[in-house]
């Protein structure tokens, strides 16, 4: 299966880590492993959808020659370029026009027409830029200090200078879920790819934040699915 990711335009990067695109083949499903992020994506034959953050791996299953193509919000940002709440997307696929309305279906329309996805989608994407509100500052900063190995969630409210409750109200409603989650997100996502640049399991448990490989291990199942062996074929 192909898979390809493209740089967001500087006027986009606030809100956007990538575009991306794929094609089916005939292999397994894919397994979609959390990361904190919302999707809009779309699927040819099926039409475009928003794909919420998902606390848990789900597997995607495509037909040999089916594209796909998308962009994938920065955790946090999400809310903010969609205008709604990200926790009530959580775990959610809906379509663009449930989200949206009438923009969101006539950008599905175009999409389903296009030769080019991905730049009929960043180009929709920056015309509405200049009404896009910026992302939630604190929610920002928060994830940024939760992608250092060392973070502590529990100090994280005061380091912030902000209240615990208010901290987790405002990291739901940007992130779709509480800070702890993202962190172990970001912990499991650190460790893969530190295998896949190819440090040792326990080497790469410990760089990441995991007290031990058997952690890492117990995390990637409750998070992921299956073992972090079966990532890394």
């Amino acid at each position: 299966m192909s898979y390809r990711e493209y740089a967001p335009a500087t006027a986009l990067a606030p809100w956007l880590e990538c575009a991306w695109e794929r094609r089916g083949d005939a292999a397994a499903p894919v397994r979609v492993v959390p990361d904190g992020c919302i999707d809009i994506v779309w699927t040819e034959g099926t039409g475009t959808t928003v794909a919420g953050p998902n606390t848990t791996a789900f597997l995607v299953a495509l037909a040999a020659g089916v594209r796909v193509a998308g962009v994938r919000m920065r955790p946090g940002a999400g809310a903010a370029l969609l205008g709604v709440d990200a926790a009530a997307l959580r775990d959610a696929h809906v379509p663009l026009a449930d989200v949206w309305h009438d923009d969101g279906r006539r950008l599905a329309e175009r999409l389903d027409d296009a030769e080019d996805r991905v730049g009929t989608l960043l180009a929709a994407l920056l015309a509405r830029a200049p009404q896009i509100a910026a992302p939630d500052p604190l929610v920002v900063a928060a994830v940024q200090r939760l992608k250092d190995p060392h973070a502590r969630v529990q100090t994280l409210a005061h380091e912030l200078d902000v209240s615990a409750r208010q901290l987790r109200r405002r990291f739901e409603s940007a992130v779709g879920y509480g800070p702890k989650r993202l962190a172990r997100v970001l912990r499991l996502e650190r460790a893969l790819g530190a295998v896949r640049g190819g440090e040792e399991l326990a080497q790469a448990a410990a760089g990441a934040g995991y007290a031990d490989q058997a952690h890492f291990a117990h995390d990637c199942r409750a998070l992921a699915g299956v073992p972090p062996s079966a990532l890394l074929v």
